[in-house]
């Protein structure tokens, strides 16, 4: 679907480019020829990026009326989310999904204005969960479960505490059976552990689950160290990661390097520099074990600004403005339709979205609030701005 604006030059950049004896090529889903502006001797640059519209597999909408805003903003340039379960009553059963599902139903019957937009819907996973309540869950129309571990996250006081009991197991054996997913904060609060390694202190159980699950499709969400994504790739096919915008930009000096900068706090917190690297490698690879998922979360400015601040980066604005920015950077512009559009679907099994979007590459500035939100780059320019839809 994504238009003939990015291919690998064969000069010496070795970027996504066209070179000039291609300075325009005739779009093969019928869109207009692209145009281009000369940025070096021998290489030419897309102006604008046309995309199939994306999926996001990692998304917090919260109730009306954050719901409402979000969607606003979601649905300019996506087709599909996976809703995330952890309201401050978290949603847990068959009666809860059809209810949060009919909230979105009830905004986007005259929001979307002709836009094609599905939520997907999901349970939280705890221990008093059981296989009667997947089955019946999954018949109302949630696609995954979702094990917060214990007091890692938003929402998270009634997280999982044991994995591998019985009643767990028999559990994960009914959501195969039923082919619901198994979503993972992939974080544990570990006894003199730092929040800066509980992703890797998680580790050895997310190897437990996939070798005693081996049939049982999984994703590691917001992966956010090089160890977990070295994992991931070790694993088969039914196993896969989802990485965020912020994590392809952010490192810890960007949270607490100068100052604490709350807008940026998120749980993954951002890592090292060559956690960072890993991540960006992983996503602009071409590997369809990890694809995007922007774990965008709307906490209002005051509950960010305060003694004990909430964590989660508002994205939903620009996160695939920020997507094209670091795919352009390493010249991979060519691969982001598949890590946005593409490998999710596919492994969620689902068909490939209708419609596009389409980015432009001019200079902005993030605006410094988005209704009662502000985003991580408030204030900042990006190179990339959501045109068309």
């Amino acid at each position: 679907m994504s238009c003939c604006t990015a291919v690998r030059c064969r000069g010496r950049c070795n970027r996504v480019c066209l070179c000039r004896n291609a300075a325009t090529v005739a779009c093969t889903e019928n869109h207009s020829e692209s145009k281009y502006i000369d940025l070096e001797e021998n290489l030419v640059q897309p102006t604008t990026l046309t995309l199939r519209r994306i999926d996001d597999f990692h998304h917090h909408f919260r109730v009306q009326p954050t719901l409402q805003q979000v969607l606003e903003l979601l649905i300019l340039y996506c087709g599909r989310a996976i809703v995330m379960p952890n309201l401050a009553n978290a949603v847990l059963t068959a009666k809860q999904v059809i209810w949060y599902r009919n909230e979105f139903i009830n905004i986007l019957d005259w929001l979307a204005q002709g836009r094609s937009f599905m939520p997907l819907m999901t349970i939280a996973i705890q221990d008093n969960t059981t296989p009667e309540m997947v089955l019946a869950a999954h018949e109302a129309g949630a696609v995954a479960g979702k094990v917060y571990p214990l007091g890692v996250t938003t929402n998270s006081d009634n997280g999982l505490r044991e994995f591998f009991t019985q009643n767990m197991n028999d559990v994960y054996r009914t959501m195969k059976d039923c082919g619901m997913k198994l979503l993972l904060h992939g974080e544990i609060d570990a006894e003199r552990t730092l929040t800066t390694q509980r992703e890797d202190a998680f580790l050895p159980i997310f190897e437990r689950l996939v070798n005693e699950n081996p049939d049982l499709k999984m994703v590691f969400e917001h992966v956010s160290t090089k160890n977990a994504v070295e994992l991931i790739r070790q694993m088969g096919p039914n196993v896969a990661g989802t990485i965020t915008a912020h994590h392809l930009v952010d490192t810890l000096n960007d949270v607490i390097g100068t100052g604490v900068a709350p807008h940026h706090m998120c749980m993954p917190v951002p890592k090292h520099y060559d956690d960072r690297d890993a991540l960006v490698e992983a996503a602009t690879s071409g590997n369809p074990k990890f694809f995007f998922g922007s774990d965008s979360a709307p906490h209002a400015k005051e509950h960010k600004e305060c003694a004990h601040g909430k964590c989660g980066q508002f994205t939903v604005p620009h996160a695939l403005c920020m997507l094209a920015e670091v795919f352009e950077g390493q010249g991979m512009l060519y691969r982001l339709e598949d890590f946005t559009s593409r490998f999710g679907a596919n492994f969620y099994g689902l068909p490939l979205n209708e419609g596009t979007v389409t980015l432009e590459h001019v200079v902005w500035e993030v605006p410094p609030t988005y209704g009662d939100f502000v985003p991580p780059n408030a204030g900042k320019l990006l190179n990339w701005r959501i045109v068309s839809t």
